[in-house]
């Protein structure tokens, strides 16, 4: 199929494969934690620029995440409220989220909290799809999302952003940034509020006609130092600050949400061939729920990460050896007593990748011992060829797996201390093709898990004096598949440019034959833009087929199309102005069941200093 796929690939590259001698090529970090050019990765991988993001305009990450390949989002209504992303159809918890190299999400559900991380202070997005449990541990069965904050060089710069839109949108952030050959440093700060709009709709049981607005403000920042050629000391942080409204009946019930991290770093060059990074981080995820008057009307989490990080990267000729050792403390304290645990993971891992000529090789093997469910050991393999410069086929194998949250493992009447890692095995093949006028991709990837945790009825733990199963609980018991063949192209027409992808997937549990819940089987997007001179206009299409909201697959969400305009004028030196119509139809459709998203919408704003 390898084959098949770069003929076909060639075939339809091969009228402008004259237009550049060789491919556009950038650097990719998060695919081997350490800068890579794109032309010699072997994972699928997808960079989100910095003018992609300036493009979207106001809105939550995961309104961004939903227009890209391999991505589907639900969320419990607008901005600020409860979200997920499903990475090649893995739950959200199956899938890393990284803030500059440091590891965010809930201990007690495992999934990052992604209505609290603001868009306004991130500069680009790195997506890998795949496992990479061999390289981060944990929880990278579906693959890793890396966002990076901006980083300050060159001369001292000055940007700033206002903007306007419907629901009684306003947003405004600022920045200042700047380096010199020993030292640079960026800060940013930012705030976003709306009155929104009405999280769910009737019949849902939580059903409150009033808006549901949201408030959000954050700060993040970065500072390095060259102590000497070769050695570097660093720090970075991220602050973000957000109450949501969400319905709860008649009561007014909101959420608050803080997410902060902060890490030190050193990276030296001890030899020529020999780099070391260290790293101390520590991510805080504080999520509450209130949705009743008085002292127990809701519920408190703190979950804390701390990690320490001890990597050398060997160069060996045109190869690289990797040796990474790493410790991980997980704790949770709340409101929900039980959960009030730790764990610690220490982890040791190798990776080494080989070129020789036009093949790439990349091995690895990494161990993590819990403190809670003992040794796991996952590798990986992967293979490259480049045909030409601008095309290359690879093929990989690798295992994951998912450690159980703090949930599954002590929530009362619901959790077991017995419960096991969700184990996965994946094997996919692709071909990539990119002359700098013409980018084409396709990937087919097959994820077979086990021992997936679910709630199982009747339970199989007997009940006692703290746990009472009556209604079911987490059990290791299900088999599940994540299979799809994703598919994306891009050409340049002079000053058009049209990109389009598409997956046809079929994630479903094996162990029931049914569908897994709230993906689809196909999903696409397309994108026409226009580029001439200080103008660029473009237009966004987004389909996605029916889902199923429930294990059972007895309750449907319809497919759907959204159409979206956008465009910028830069009207002066530094100066710009953007306006974006989302949703031009007023498609009305449901990401989660008796949930509503965002009508016909429209947002302006003004850029100063956006280079």
């Amino acid at each position: 199929m390898a084959l098949a796929v770069s003929a076909a690939i060639g075939a339809f590259a091969a009228p402008c494969a004259t237009a550049q001698t060789t491919a556009i090529d950038s650097v990719i970090v998060t695919a081997s934690r350490t800068p890579q050019l794109a032309s010699e990765v072997i994972s699928d991988t997808l960079t989100i620029s910095a003018q992609d993001i300036a493009n979207a305009g106001v809105g939550s990450l995961t309104e961004l995440l939903q227009r890209q390949r391999g991505l589907e989002v639900t969320r419990n209504g607008g901005p600020g409220t409860n979200a997920s992303v499903l990475l090649r159809g893995a739950a959200s918890n199956q899938s890393i989220v990284l803030v500059d190299g440091v590891r965010i999400g809930s201990v007690s559900g495992g999934a990052a909290n992604w209505s609290a991380i603001p868009l306004s202070a991130i500069d680009h997005i790195e997506i890998v799809y795949g496992p990479l449990s061999t390289l981060y541990g944990a929880d990278a069965i579906g693959g890793v999302i890396q966002l990076f904050t901006k980083k300050g060089k060159g001369a001292p710069a000055v940007t700033a952003f206002v903007g306007a839109g419907s629901d009684a949108t306003y947003e405004a952030d600022a920045a200042v940034s700047g380096g010199t050959d020993r030292v640079s440093y960026s800060l940013s700060v930012g705030k976003e509020l709306s009155e929104g709009f009405s999280a769910t709709r009737a019949p849902s049981s939580s059903f409150n006609p009033d808006d549901d607005a949201y408030n959000r403000k954050n700060a993040a920042g970065q500072v390095s130092m060259q102590l000497a050629p070769g050695h570097e000391i660093g720090g970075v942080f991220l602050y973000s600050d957000t109450t949501a409204d969400y319905d709860s009946g008649a009561f007014d019930a909101y959420s608050t949400q803080v997410q902060s991290n902060v890490a030190a770093y050193s990276r030296n060059q001890i030899t020529p061939a020999w780099t070391m990074f260290l790293q101390a981080a520590q991510s805080r995820d504080k999520s509450g729920s209130f949705y009743a008057p008085g002292p127990f009307g809701g519920s408190q989490i703190d979950s804390k990460q701390t990690t320490f990080t001890w990597q050398n990267d060997i160069r060996i000729g045109g190869d690289n050896l990797q040796l990474l050792a790493e410790h991980r403390k997980e704790e949770a304290d709340g409101t929900t007593t039980e959960l009030n645990r730790e764990r610690t993971t220490k982890s040791y891992a190798a990776t080494y990748s080989l070129k020789r000529g036009a093949h790439l090789v990349n091995i690895g093997v990494r161990d993590d011992d819990s403190s809670q469910y003992g040794s796991r050991t996952t590798g990986s393999l992967g293979y490259g060829y480049r045909v030409s410069n601008a095309l290359r086929v690879e093929a990989s194998y690798g295992t994951s797996y998912r450690a159980p949250t703090f949930n599954e493992l002590y929530y009362a009447g619901y959790g077991n201390e017995n419960n096991r890692p969700e184990k996965g095995r994946n094997a996919e093949i692709g071909a990539h093709y990119n002359d700098g006028t013409t980018e084409l991709g396709a990937v087919y990837y097959h994820n077979k898990l086990t021992d997936l945790l679910v709630n199982t009825t009747p339970c199989p733990f007997p009940s006692d004096e703290k746990n009472d199963y009556t209604y079911g609980c987490a059990y290791n018991v299900n088999k599940g598949l994540l299979e799809g063949l994703t598919l994306n192209a891009r050409r340049q027409f002079g000053a058009f440019s049209v990109a389009a992808d598409m997956d046809f997937q079929d994630p479903r549990d094996e162990t029931t034959g049914k569908r897994l819940q709230r993906r689809a089987k196909r999903h696409a997007n397309v994108i026409v833009e226009y580029v001439n001179g200080p103008l660029t206009g473009g237009v966004e299409w987004h389909l996605s087929s029916a889902r199923f909201d429930d294990a059972a697959n007895r309750n449907t969400l319809p497919g759907y199309a959204t159409v979206n305009l956008y465009a910028t004028y830069k009207f002066a030196r530094d100066w710009s102005a953007l306006i974006r119509w989302n949703n031009v139809t007023d498609k009305a459709y449901e990401l989660a069941r008796y949930y509503q998203t965002g009508g016909s919408t429209a947002f302006a704003g003004v850029r100063y200093g956006f280079k």
